[in-house]
Order: C-alpha cells, then structure tokens, then sequence
C-alpha cells in the first residue's frame, strides 16, 4: 500500500473505533509511538515496538469509563507522511470527564506506519 492508502485505512478503522485491527495490519514491528512533554497522567508516553504500543492502548482503553463521543477526519497525505484531526469526548478514571481534540501525525515506510506522534492541548 502506498501512504495515501494507508491513510485511508487507518481513517476507516479508527472511525470504526477498531484500533487495535489497525495496528495490527498497518504498523511495522519496530513502529515508535510518541506522546507530547507534558502528557495527562493515564498515557505510557514514548515507546517503541509493536509489543509497547499495544500495551499503552491497553492501558489506556483501560482508563476509560465511558466514551460519549468522538471524531476522525480525512487524512492530510505529504509523501511518506500523514496527519488525521481526532477528538474524543471520555470519561477517564484518572481524569473525569475531558473532551479532548488531537493532531495525528504518522510515517510510512514500505507501506506500514513506522511513527505516530500525538499533539494535543494538555
């Protein structure tokens, strides 16, 4: 796949709110998952791995009590590189109640996602 078609996967399984099947087919083994200085408690912070990163998604679908919505957009597509706008609108058990809306930023190499970095207010 090339990253335009990625892109477009990754939208449709997020809005599906399948995240885990998304990183499963999409990401590289040795993918890096980056959080912003800063990050709310609740978030692993960097890791890199498919193993880590499918252990921060773990904990934080963990922390959630209850979603009450949330969002995808199309994806913005720059050669090897795309961003997606989400928000989500959750109860966390660490946090209460927060809305929170976030810039995706992804790499692709040789068709499968080999970075994300989260940008968000905290």
């Amino acid at each position: 796949m090339n990253t335009q078609q990625v892109a477009e996967r990754l939208v449709a399984l997020c809005r599906e709110g399948k995240y885990e099947q998304a990183q499963q087919e999409l990401y590289a083994e040795d993918a890096a998952s980056i959080e912003m200085e800063g990050s709310p408690a609740g978030t692993a912070g960097n890791v890199k791995g498919m193993d880590a990163i499918r252990e921060k998604g773990r904990k934080w679908m963990e922390n959630i009590v209850e979603v009450h919505g949330g969002s995808v957009s199309d994806p913005v597509v720059a050669g090897d590189w795309f961003s997606v706008a989400m928000g989500i609108d959750a109860t966390y058990k660490d946090m209460g109640r927060m809305p929170m809306e976030e810039i995706c930023v992804y790499q692709v190499r040789d068709g499968k996602v080999v970075r994300e970095q989260f940008f968000y207010n905290v």
